[in-house]
């Protein structure tokens, strides 16, 4: 039984450049990765690279509770409009039970990522019952002109070609039939000609009730909202900020839109059609027209289905009541007339989009409303110079404790330091390699933390070390020669080792799971660290071993190789004799050790 045992332990004593010669190809494998993807560096976190960090607190004003699964949601869709603002390096993730963190870095649009991660996002199709401008664009006498239909109009309408804006003029409160930004589809590209012009209601203060196209479109018991309607003046935005609070998709309410830098004030009846209807959207260009950035809009089957009935009644009412307002967060982003139903499935929303708001609107529609709607609690901005200071004394902590280490290790295991030293730079390499790799993969970015992970891992690499190096020692304190007690050595050793490694992987776990924000940081570093551990400690060390035995500086017990019998201890071995017919004797001392 034993001779099978001895000729494996022979046979993998004789072939350690196999295991070396492994990890070395995987360090070689790495390296050529890591430059073929162009990414030679970590990626650094908000802390070392500079950015913005982003506090938002969950509210539930929505009727929406503030649960985990809700939570989790926002924080998806959050991650899909940053990374649709081509921010892929963003982080979003919760920090307890009602608060989420956006991490920004630097080199971007932090002011329209704001945007993107704090805004609710709810879209609904709502029948306008009354508009006008508010402010400094209303005059105080009113001028009626002629209108293409039978009764006036409080507001400027949508131009049925789909092209100009509405405007407005200080000297008269009468307005030619332009449009503001609008939906743009076949049905509101009809080859008919336009109102003349449209008439404002007399001022802003003005009674809906006043407007036979206005306040007779709201029930007459809804005095309340007449009167909040009536009071409205969207030119200041504490008032915009506040104008639907609070209002159901089934009710009536009152809205501001804004249209070539003036406000205009909108009564709205109860949501015909609601965003979560809408399929997909995307921003395009208009080469064909006038009408510049647009964003398409492609129902569901039944929201597609939902926007053709409203259109076809909205389309046998005379203006404004055949107008329909796209209320986004509470403002109105267009209000486009309709001529006749709408089928098909598919909108456009245009006017005076830049390139960047239509692809925002775009990113927002697409990946649909948050669950909950949030507050900013605090920002937080780190330049990249603070940035830099920050990293520099974080390398110089590591560079500090590595020091410690290998002079440690020189002074108390001399020649063996070699082979720890040689460890510690193929562990650091194999380190340095995953995380350029990790960045772009799973999006890892290297903070302060992380690299607090690095340096403590530096002294559980160390410690794998200097338990095989103990064990190897006792083999020859009790009187082995090197080649023999390096591999009597391993097995225990290598328990040792493992379990070590497997509890200090354990904490890292579950540091990672139960912890959030930059912590996870430093419980990934550690755990990736400690895998490396074991990697290198068996491919790389235990192989180096066996190969340094065969050599007379160290085979000999040099007293500079950490391993002279006589500086260790050496008892030499001991021998039992037996007597001719008797039982065994005690030990007799050898000559030799």
């Amino acid at each position: 039984m034993a001779a099978p045992k001895k000729g494996r332990s022979a046979s993998a004593q004789s072939k350690p450049g196999r295991s070396l010669a492994l990890i070395l190809i995987a360090i070689v494998g790495l390296t050529a990765g890591m430059f073929a993807s162009g990414h030679t560096t970590p990626r650094l976190g908000i802390d070392l690279a500079g950015g913005t960090s982003i506090t938002l607190k969950a509210k539930s004003d929505q009727g929406s509770a503030i649960n985990k699964a809700n939570m989790n949601t926002a924080v998806d869709i959050m991650n899909r409009r940053v990374n649709g603002l081509g921010v892929s390096e963003a982080e979003v993730q919760t920090q307890g039970n009602d608060n989420i963190i956006v991490n920004i870095p630097k080199g971007t649009n932090s002011e329209k990522a704001r945007q993107q991660v704090g805004t609710t996002a709810k879209l609904y199709f709502r029948p306008v019952l009354a508009q006008e401008a508010t402010g400094s664009a209303v005059t105080a006498s009113p001028s009626a002109s002629a209108s293409g239909s039978s009764s006036a109009s409080p507001s400027p309408s949508t131009s049925a070609s789909g092209t100009g804006e509405k405007a407005t003029s200080s000297s008269s409160p009468s307005a030619s039939a332009t449009s503001q930004g609008r939906a743009v589809t076949d049905a509101l590209k009809a080859d008919s000609t336009p109102s003349a012009s449209a008439s404002t209601k007399a001022s802003s203060s003005a009674s809906p009730s006043a407007s036979a196209s206005g306040g007779a479109a709201v029930s007459a018991g809804d005095a309340a909202l007449q009167a909040k309607y009536a009071a409205l003046d969207c030119s200041k935005e504490s008032v915009r900020n506040t104008a639907g609070d609070g209002v159901k998709p089934g009710d009536a309410t009152v809205a501001c839109g804004e249209i070539d830098k003036v406000w205009y004030k909108y009564l709205l009846g109860p949501a015909a059609v609601d965003g979560t209807e809408v399929d997909k959207a995307q921003a395009v260009f208009d080469t064909q027209g006038a009408a510049g950035w647009q964003v398409t809009m492609t129902f569901t089957k039944q929201g597609g289905k939902k926007f053709a009935d409203i259109t076809g009644k909205l389309a046998q009412n005379q203006q404004p009541l055949n107008e329909f307002g796209i209320v986004l967060d509470g403002n109105v982003v267009s209000s486009p007339f309709v001529q006749n139903s709408i089928t098909g499935g598919q909108a456009q929303i245009s006017g005076s989009f830049t390139q960047t708001e239509a692809q925002g609107l775009a990113n927002m529609l697409s990946y649909g409303a948050l669950p909950l709607s949030f507050e900013e609690q605090s920002v937080t901005t780190v330049t990249a110079a603070l940035g830099g200071d920050q990293l520099h004394a974080g390398l110089l902590a590591g560079a500090i404790g590595l020091a410690l280490v290998v002079i440690y290790l020189v002074a108390y295991y001399r020649g063996l330091a070699l082979i720890a030293l040689a460890s510690l730079l193929v562990s650091a390499a194999l380190t340095y390699v995953l995380m350029s790799l990790l960045g772009p993969a799973i999006g890892f970015a290297l903070n302060l933390p992380a690299v607090c992970g690095a340096i403590v891992a530096i002294g559980i690499t160390a410690d794998s070390f200097i338990v095989y190096f103990e064990r190897v020692r006792d083999e020859i304190r009790e009187g082995r020669t090197l080649r023999p007690a390096v591999e009597r050595a391993w097995p225990r050793a290598r328990r040792t080792i493992l379990v070590s490694d497997f509890v200090s992987f354990l904490a890292a776990a579950v540091l990672f799971i139960v912890t959030v924000g930059k912590v996870q940081g430093f419980a990934f570093t550690l755990g990736l660290t400690t895998v490396l551990d074991v990697v290198v400690v068996f491919f790389f060390t235990k192989p180096l071993m066996t190969l340094i035995a065969r050599r007379k500086f160290f085979a000999s017990g040099h007293k500079w190789s950490g391993l002279d019998p006589k500086s260790l201890g050496a008892h030499p071995p001991l021998r039992r004799t037996r007597r001719p017919g008797g039982p065994a004797a005690g030990p007799v001392e050898t000559k030799e050790a």
